[in-house]
């Protein structure tokens, strides 16, 4: 039986959910024995109401109804409409056959077809959309825990051009599984931390992965088994204490970004600097009027110097293991082939 059962599925525009699937909790057996147990109740509680008004029935054999032919009248009638070999004569039995006993025949019938739909046929369902979306996956970012920031980052990179069909959101909670399948993105209501669940997520293709549990040992976790799952997919952790920093670096993050210290670190910045919030949330965010830009260099700029990239305003220039600040850049000379550049620029031209 497939981790995942469909839950709601859109009609595959660029709003709607492309997929939404929550763990299956409980094991095909489980489901089946409850359900035979559901179908005995009914059968016990049918044939105490046929018992109880079996003056209203009558043998067309013998003209006499016993406990077995209860029993029998109770299990055809529930199975099929009767052979007509024992019926109804009397106006109670027959409005009882009509309001109680043709609706639990009909409940348990659907009861059946349910069962066979959960147990084989949406089985091969599951497995057919599973197979379809992972085919569409490829340079694709998985976001593994949706809360606060786990959804601002997908709404960022969604604002930044990413298309939804890109984004793969991991949670276990239903309700942000439902809140990310609003935004257009493939969810799954599952456990990030398990190996099985990074693979349906196709992690092996991935661009990058962004870990935001909301809980330092889960994203540990979850870094760890990502790494080893695909040792080259950039991976982004949000950390919740800054003395995690160090750890998450040694599992294999590629950044760590603190949030809440980020923000106390601006909070504190805004008590002098009236201007330094807006500016900030201009520069990071897509809908601002400038924005940072990391990129390498381009062929046609090998050879000229920080100052010729205008109107962009070099920040900072990486070659190899050495960092050049702007106030550095002197020091660098030319650029060079394989020079990471982060730039200021237009967002227009940040967006292009």
């Amino acid at each position: 039986m497939s981790r995942f059962q469909h839950v709601t599925r859109g009609s595959g525009g660029e709003g709607g959910p492309r997929l939404l699937v929550t763990p299956n909790a409980w094991s095909p057996a489980r489901i089946l024995v409850t359900r035979l147990l559901l179908v005995l109740l009914l059968f016990c509680f049918l044939f105490s109401l046929l018992w109880a008004d079996r003056d209203g029935l009558r043998d067309q054999v013998d003209g006499e109804i016993s406990f077995a032919d209860i029993v029998y009248f109770t299990m055809i009638t529930v199975s099929t409409v009767g052979y007509g070999d024992i019926v109804p004569v009397s106006t109670r039995a027959r409005l009882l056959d009509a309001l109680v006993v043709t609706p639990i025949r009909l409940g348990i019938w659907l009861l059946f077809l349910g069962t066979a739909y959960q147990l084989i046929i949406r089985q091969y369902m599951e497995g057919y959309r599973m197979a379809k979306l992972q085919a569409t996956l490829s340079r694709h970012i998985i976001i593994c825990g949706f809360g606060h920031t786990g959804m601002s980052a997908a709404k960022e990179l969604m604002a930044r051009g990413v298309k939804p069909q890109q984004i793969v959101v991991i949670d276990t909670l239903e309700e942000r599984v439902r809140l990310a399948g609003s935004l257009g993105v493939a969810a799954f209501q599952a456990d990030a931390t398990q190996e099985a669940v990074l693979g349906d997520a196709v992690i092996g293709k991935a661009k990058a992965v962004i870990i935001a549990a909301g809980r330092d040992d889960t994203s540990t976790l979850t870094l760890l088994t990502a790494r080893n799952l695909n040792p080259t997919v950039r991976i982004i952790v949000s950390a919740k204490e800054e003395e995690k920093v160090k750890l998450f670096k040694q599992g294999g993050a590629d950044a760590i970004v603190s949030p809440a210290t980020f923000g106390g670190y601006i909070i504190a910045a805004a008590v002098d600097h009236g201007h330094m919030v807006q500016y900030l949330d201009d520069l990071l965010t897509a809908g601002g009027q400038v924005s940072l830009l990391e990129r390498k260099v381009r062929p046609d700029e090998i050879g000229k110097a920080p100052a010729d990239l205008k109107p962009d305003v070099l920040l900072r220039l990486y070659r190899g293991s050495t960092m050049l600040s702007l106030l550095e850049l002197e020091q660098a000379g030319r650029l060079q082939a394989g020079d990471i550049l982060v730039l200021l620029t237009n967002a227009q031209n940040g967006s292009a």
